[in-house]
């Protein structure tokens, strides 16, 4: 009979799991600060030793997920195009039912917009098909957060800083922003933040209308679009 101990597969399991969530956890850091963090700066937030921060870092490095740039701090690489791509589509999917009715009944185009580093990011743009005219714009078009009214509600996910404008905290406040002719000229820009469970997913719905009285009446409906999308992307 062999004295040899039996492998407990439990424990096995359970510290992959731990180092899997790790990982993940890691990803979602550094993907989250475009200035970059340092090894320490991970370890630090996630309550580990330094030298398994390390490890981790270099795994994810491995498979091109984050790079170490010239200043020693870890940034998202190559790699994570692919996961967003993914994600991209699957919420592209999952919104175009809400996107479309909602451009229909409010007779202009809708979009699903999420943040990418610093930029408002077209994921979803839906045109209504109950108007002969309408302003309209391609999936992949970028803004900078913080301008127009779907930078705005972007913005609004960030912590409050001295430095934001009355209009920051004001759509904060209300829950929606109403830009004019920040982005395209003439044109009513309205967006809507989604509450989502996950943080880190910063997503919102926006309207484009180059008429004032459309982009008025279209705050109750698009409210409840942010609200039917937050359940469902």
């Amino acid at each position: 009979m062999s004295d040899k101990p039996v492998p407990d597969k439990t424990s096995s399991r359970t510290t992959a799991s731990q180092t899997l969530a790790r990982g993940l956890t890691t990803l979602g850091l550094v993907a989250g600060t475009p200035h970059g963090l340092a090894v320490q700066d991970v370890a630090d937030r996630l309550g580990v030793h330094r030298t398994v921060a390390y490890r981790i870092l270099t795994t994810l490095a491995e498979f091109r997920l984050v790079f170490r740039g010239a200043d020693g701090r870890y940034r998202a690489g190559s790699g994570t195009a692919a996961l967003a791509r993914g994600y991209a589509a699957g919420i592209r999917e999952a919104s175009l039912p809400v996107l479309r009715r909602t451009a229909d009944e409010l007779r202009a185009t809708v979009a699903l917009i999420a943040a990418e580093g610093d930029d408002a990011v077209a994921v979803a743009v839906v045109e209504p098909q109950s108007v002969d005219y309408h302003l309209s714009y391609r999936v992949g078009s970028r803004n900078p957060i913080g301008v127009g009214a779907a930078g705005l509600a972007l913005a609004s996910f960030r912590a409050p800083s001295p430095d934001d404008s009355a209009e920051l905290a004001e759509v904060r406040e209300r829950g929606y922003a109403m830009t004019f002719g920040r982005v395209e000229p003439g044109a009513f820009g309205v967006a809507v933040p989604l509450r989502s469970a996950d943080p880190a997913m910063q997503l919102c719905v926006n309207l484009i209308t180059t008429r004032e009285e459309v982009a008025r009446a279209s705050v109750t409906g698009m409210l409840a679009a942010a609200e039917e999308l937050s359940r469902s992307v």
